[in-house]
């Protein structure tokens, strides 16, 4: 019988590039995203594979594609060609009620933590069972079995003592493990961690990253995650890949690379020969 660990090697030896492998959760193939019909494009061709169990980090200066390439994972975000596909459903091709319901199962963590400062600790972990809350979601109450979920989302992520606490009370390391909680109420598919370290100290950032990983290996829920400190990608992904305007420019599991290969994405390309 297969071990974790034996799926997550077999799934990181896959080859980016070929049709999507059928375990695969998230897959992206030939990708192009532009704002205007006359601008240039801001992911030119992109492909990347996120499968169950890894950490994927996205490497790149700002105005790379990372923000971009996760807002096209949710809609959010013009594409003009290729294809973008979370779980079995592919982005570039739903509207409506069907993206709503995708993005429902998209677990998403932002720098800037995104609570709802005044409300307590627990409601805003409750906030991502409202897609699934029906009825309830309209009367603005949660449902008893949520409000246990909470709880135990809050002791997973160590700070359950705070359940009662006003978030805005709260230090940007906690908000931060908050914001993943309510990530996981969601049972997301993938979680989308846009710089969620870029406020924190040094110390946060290792605590933050690290409770991502054993997420990603417990619970079994892929993580793409946007960094722009190199030796944190290197420290707490299994596989990175470096974006350079727009593009690809590096791509493989972590063990394999090291701070000067990945240096080449945060080159200028009009500086290149």
């Amino acid at each position: 019988m297969s071990t974790p660990l034996d799926i997550r090697s077999t799934e990181l030896s896959q080859r980016i590039g070929a049709p999507a492998p059928a375990d695969a959760r998230v897959s992206v193939r030939g990708l192009r995203v532009r704002y205007a019909p006359d601008a240039p494009f801001v992911l030119d061709g992109v492909d990347l594979d996120v499968h169950a169990g890894e950490v994927v980090a996205l490497l790149g200066s700002s105005g790379s594609g990372k923000s971009t390439l996760m807002k096209a994972m949710t809609g959010f975000a013009p594409i003009v060609s290729g294809t973008a596909t979370v779980g079995d459903v592919d982005v570039a091709h739903v509207r409506g009620r069907r993206l709503r319901a995708l993005r429902a199962q998209v677990g998403q963590v932002f720098q800037q933590f995104n609570l709802i400062g005044r409300l307590p600790v627990l409601t805003n972990v409750l906030t991502g069972s409202l897609h699934d809350a029906g009825p309830l979601n309209l009367l603005g109450t949660f449902r008893s079995a949520d409000r246990a979920r909470a709880l135990e989302l809050l002791d997973r992520v160590g700070i359950a003592h705070k359940a009662n606490d006003e978030a805005r009370s709260l230090s940007g390391g906690q908000q931060q493990r908050v914001a993943i909680a309510r990530a996981l109420m969601q049972n997301p598919r993938v979680i989308l961690a846009d710089e969620p370290v870029a406020s924190l100290d040094p110390a946060m950032s290792r605590t933050v990253l690290e409770l991502l990983q054993s997420i990603a290996r417990d619970e079994g829920i892929p993580v793409l995650v946007s960094l722009h400190v190199v030796p944190l990608a290197l420290a707490h992904s299994d596989r990175i890949v470096g974006l350079r305007a727009g593009r690809v420019e590096i791509e493989g599991c972590t063990a394999d690379l090291d701070e000067s290969e990945l240096a080449s994405v945060y080159t200028d390309p009009a500086r290149r020969s």
